[in-house]
C-alpha cells in the first residue's frame, strides 16, 4: 500500500523521541467495526440481553449523534447494564472477546504504524470514546502504554453504571488529548493523529500531524480541504467471495493431492516420496489457486545446511502451504496432537512422521520431540514454531525450548524463518485465504551445539529478537543473523 508506505516514511524522516505524541483512535481506526458490536452479539447469542438493551443499541444504530451531551446519554445507558459487576469479571469479558472476536477485525495496516512511531521512541497512546477495558488487550498485544477512554466508576471493585466524568468523545476527546500532551510535555504540533469519525475532526485539529482513516463524510470533506493523508485500509468484517472461492480451491487442491500420494504410498510403500510430492505439488497448486504469492529472501538459506530444524513464526493455517512451499522435501515436523485424528490430514501427517505434540502435558510434550531427533539423525529436517501456537497480532510471542534443544540433541543447526505478514492473508481463526504476497525473509543457519545449559534461555531470547528486528526492519537485501554463532 504506496500510502501507508509514504505515512510510515514520514514517521522516520520526522522528529524522533518521547516529546512527539502518536493518538490513535480505536474503533473504526485500528480494528474494523466497532468493538460494542461484538459485545451485543455475545449478549444475544447468551440470551442475557435485556429489552432496554435491544432498545437502546437498535436506536442507537439509526441515531445520527450531533453533540456530546446526547452521545453521554446514550453512552450511560448502554453501560447501566454493566452495574453490579465487579471490574475484574468486566475486564475477563472484555479479554475473551478480543480472543475470539475483535482481534480478527485487526487492521493489519495500523498495526505498523503503531510500531513505526515506537521505534521512532514516541508517546503512543490509544484515544477513544471506548472503555479501557475495551481497549487493554490490543494494547497490550501492540505495546501501547497510554490509553485515554471513557471511565467508569468502580466503587469497592463493583461497576456500578456510572462514568467519572465525560465520555471521550467529540470536543472531549480532543481536549483529553491537550490535557495528556501537557502532563507528559509532548508538543501537539509536533504530534500525530489517526481517527476514522466525523466527530473525531477536533481531536485531529488538536494534532499537528493528522490523517484520516477509513474516514466517514464529513471528515472526508474535512481532509480534502485542509489537505491531511488520508488512509484507506483494507475490510477485515468478512472476506471477499474472491477469497472464499481460492480457498476453497486451495484446500480442495491439498486434499486431492493427499489421496493421490496415500494412493501412490499404498501401492509402491514408498511413504518418504509419497510425502514430498503432497507437500510440493499440493502446497504449489492450492497457493496457486488462493491467489497467494510467496517472495523469500536469502532463499540459499533454505539449502544451506540440511538436516536442520527450520523454526517460524507462526501466524496462520496458511503458514502449513508456506513451509511445504518452500522446504518441499525430506521435511517432518512437530504439530499439536488434535491434527492426529482429522481425517485425511491426520493420515498424512502420520505417513510424513510427524511428531504429535500434547499441549496439555508437558512430560508427554517433552517424550513427544525425541522421534524428531531420531528424524533428523536419519537426514530429515524438522519444522517447528517455537511460539507453540498461532499469533492472535503480528507481534512474536515468548519462545519455548523444544526447537532448540532438539538442534542440540541431533547436533544439527536451528535455521530461523522469519514470515513477515501471512496473518495479513488469513488471521489465526479465519476460514479464508485472502489473495496476496508473503513476504519471507530466511536467515543464516545458528549453531546451538556450544551453548551452554546456563545461557540457553539469554540465547533463545537473542534468536526471537531476531525475529523482531527482522519484522521491524524488513531487508531490501539478503540479511545476516546479527551477534549470535552462525553454522559454518
Amino acid at each position: 500500500m504506496k500510502e501507508l508506505e509514504i505515512a510510515i516514511s514520514r514517521i522516520q524522516a520526522g522528529p524522533q523521541g518521547p516529546s512527539v505524541g502518536a493518538f490513535f483512535d480505536f474503533d473504526g481506526t485500528l480494528i474494523d467495526g466497532y468493538s460494542a458490536a461484538e459485545y451485543f452479539k455475545e449478549r444475544l447469542r447468551t440470551r442475557k440481553i435485556s429489552l432496554k438493551e435491544i432498545v437502546t443499541g437498535v436506536g442507537a444504530s439509526f441515531k445520527d449523534i450531533v453533540d456530546e451531551a446526547e452521545f453521554a446519554e446514550l453512552f450511560k445507558e448502554l453501560i447501566s447494564e454493566w452495574a453490579g459487576n465487579s471490574e475484574e469479571e468486566v475486564r475477563e469479558l472484555w479479554a475473551r472477546l478480543f480472543i475470539e472476536r475483535i482481534a480478527k477485525r485487526m487492521f493489519h495496516e495500523g498495526y505498523s504504524l503503531v510500531q513505526a512511531h515506537i521505534r521512532a521512541g514516541h508517546t503512543v497512546a490509544i484515544a477513544s470514546s471506548a472503555t479501557r477495558y475495551q481497549i487493554e488487550s490490543l494494547a497490550a498485544e501492540y505495546d501501547i502504554e497510554h490509553i485515554l477512554a471513557t471511565e467508569l466508576e468502580v466503587k469497592r471493585g463493583i461497576v456500578n453504571g456510572k462514568l467519572i466524568g465525560e465520555p471521550l468523545w467529540g470536543k472531549n476527546k480532543a481536549e483529553a488529548v491537550r490535557q495528556f500532551c501537557k502532563q507528559k510535555k509532548i508538543s501537539l504540533t509536533k504530534s500525530y493523529g489517526y481517527a476514522n469519525g466525523d466527530e473525531d475532526i477536533d481531536f485531529l485539529c488538536a494534532v499537528g500531524l493528522p490523517t484520516a482513516v477509513n474516514p466517514q463524510q464529513k471528515l472526508l470533506v474535512k481532509a480534502e480541504n485542509t489537505e491531511w493523508p488520508v488512509l484507506n485500509f483494507d475490510p477485515r468484517k468478512r472476506a471477499p467471495l474472491k477469497a472464499v472461492a481460492g480457498t476453497i480451491g486451495a484446500y480442495s487442491a491439498m486434499t486431492a493431492t493427499m489421496l493421490a500420494g496415500m494412493a501412490y504410498n499404498r501401492f509402491y510403500n514408498e511413504p518418504r516420496r509419497a510425502a514430498d510430492m503432497i507437500g510440493t505439488i499440493g502446497s504449489e497448486l492450492g497457493l496457486a489457486l488462493a491467489g497467494i504469492k510467496v517472495n523469500i529472501i536469502n532463499e540459499h538459506n533454505l539449502w544451506k545446511l540440511r538436516p536442520a530444524v527450520f523454526i517460524l513464526n507462526h501466524q496462520s493455517k496458511l503458514d502449513f502451504f508456506i513451509f511445504y512451499n518452500i522446504i518441499r522435501r525430506e521435511l517432518t515436523g512437530v504439530v499439536k496432537k488434535e491434527a492426529e485424528n482429522v481425517p485425511i490430514i491426520g493420515p498424512f501427517l502420520r505417513m510424513a512422521e510427524m511428531s504429535f505434540l500434547d499441549r496439555s502435558n508437558s512430560k508427554k510434550a517433552i517424550e513427544a520431540l525425541q522421534p524428531a531427533v531420531d528424524r533428523l539423525n536419519r537426514g530429515l529436517s524438522v519444522a517447528i514454531a517455537p511460539e507453540g501456537t498461532r499469533s492472535y497480532t503480528p507481534k512474536v510471542g515468548r519462545f519455548k525450548k523444544g526447537a532448540f534443544h532438539i538442534a542440540r540433541q541431533a547436533g544439527v543447526p536451528v535455521i530461523p524463518v522469519v514470515i513477515r505478514n501471512a496473518g495479513e492473508l488469513m488471521w489465526r481463526e479465519d476460514s479464508a485465504m485472502r489473495a496476496g504476497t508473503v513476504d519471507i525473509c530466511v536467515l543464516d543457519p545458528i549453531d546451538v551445539s556450544a551453548w551452554a545449559a546456563d545461557e540457553l534461555d539469554d540465547k533463545i531470547a537473542e534468536v526471537r529478537q531476531l525475529f523482531v528486528d527482522t519484522i521491524d526492519d524488513w531487508p531490501s537485501t539478503p540479511a545476516v543473523s546479527k551477534n549470535i554463532n552462525t553454522a559454518v
